[in-house]
């Protein structure tokens, strides 16, 4: 099993997606080529222990800035980036999935475009996985960003993408599917989501009905479905949320020699507290709807989240992942065709 990363994309590029990719390939064994300025790449690599582990350089010239303001059509301009040098591959067959922590807009417009869309999905989709209250089981929300206006036939079809891949690689049986609203009730919502909603109730799925924001982190649901704008401000706010609860508490620890002498003794909790709302644990996020495994990790990963978001990668392509979206796709085709 080979895993493609675009090496050069994200805000610590090349030194920590190279790291990452250390831990990925001795922790895992498996293969890690890396995708992006061979010189550059090659240096970082000359930092670490190496031997024995397979990570081959694919060479690509130039760089998509994290700040790229139009990457709707970079994959035409920017043919020799790490970005589009790596979907290329994918495609191509050279790796399994490709792991990007770059321009999240050029990311989803180059995908889209190199790749295609599967068959019988009509549009891509970001899935984030999001921390609950109970450490094993996090949730799938979805669609975080990738298109802001949805139809509902759209949420039906992330819906059951997303019920695959919790259950392919994280193991959940029987996801239960949720659909964001502003009420429990069958008819609260807006238009979209009143729309949508009987459409999930008679897909087969575990669907649960609505859940509001809150009940998000609590783990109502194993997958929440929603339109990329909506998503998009759950996922950032709670981001902000996150940090503003950890440099609070940081602050409070320390603000007097007693309470230093406490959060001493309270270390070993905090650790873990910590590490239970670390994106790094998770990785990255999935790209539903395009004939290839697309993760897009966050643009400030470090070594450990790369290493996560590998992981991911090559869970999601062992068992099947794709295969399983392009039959979703297959069916949804079947269906259009006999309305």
């Amino acid at each position: 099993m080979k895993i493609l990363l675009d090496a050069m994309g994200g805000d610590d590029a090349p030194r920590e997606l190279v790291a990452g990719a250390v831990l990925a390939a001795r922790e895992f064994g498996i293969e890690v080529a890396l995708v992006g300025r061979s010189a550059e790449l090659t240096a970082e690599l000359a930092k670490h222990d190496t031997a024995g582990l397979r990570l081959p350089i694919i060479e690509a010239a130039s760089v998509i800035p994290m700040d790229e303001h139009h990457p709707s059509d970079v994959w035409r301009r920017m043919k020799d980036s790490s970005l589009v040098v790596g979907l290329n591959a994918l495609r191509d067959g050279q790796g399994a999935a490709l792991v990007s922590a770059g321009n999240t807009g050029a990311v989803v417009a180059s995908a889209l475009f190199i790749l295609k869309r599967v068959p019988g999905i009509e549009r891509p989709c970001l899935a984030t996985i999001f921390p609950t209250r109970d450490a094993q089981r996090p949730v799938l929300v979805a669609d975080s960003g990738a298109t802001p206006d949805a139809k509902p036939q759209y949420l039906l079809q992330w819906g059951r993408m997303g019920s695959v891949y919790m259950q392919n690689v994280f193991g959940v049986t029987a996801p239960r599917v949720a659909l964001l609203s502003n009420g429990e009730e069958e008819g609260k919502g807006n238009a979209l989501v009143q729309e949508a909603f009987p459409l999930l109730k008679g897909a087969g799925l575990h669907f649960i009905g609505n859940i509001e924001g809150k009940d998000i982190p609590g783990g109502a649901a194993d997958v929440v479905i929603t339109d990329g704008f909506t998503g998009n401000v759950v996922i950032k706010l709670a981001e902000g949320l996150g940090s503003m609860v950890s440099a609070t508490l940081r602050e409070e620890l320390t603000s007097s020699p007693l309470n230093k002498l406490l959060a001493a003794a309270l270390l070993p909790a905090l650790k873990r507290f910590r590490s239970r709302l670390d994106y790094a644990e998770y990785g990255g996020v999935p790209l539903f709807g395009v004939q290839g495994l697309v993760i897009k990790a966050h643009g400030r990963s470090n070594a450990r989240a790369i290493r996560s978001a590998i992981r991911v990668a090559n869970q999601a392509a062992e068992r099947g992942t794709l295969a399983a979206f392009e039959q979703i796709g297959a069916g949804q085709a079947d269906n259009t065709q006999r309305e």
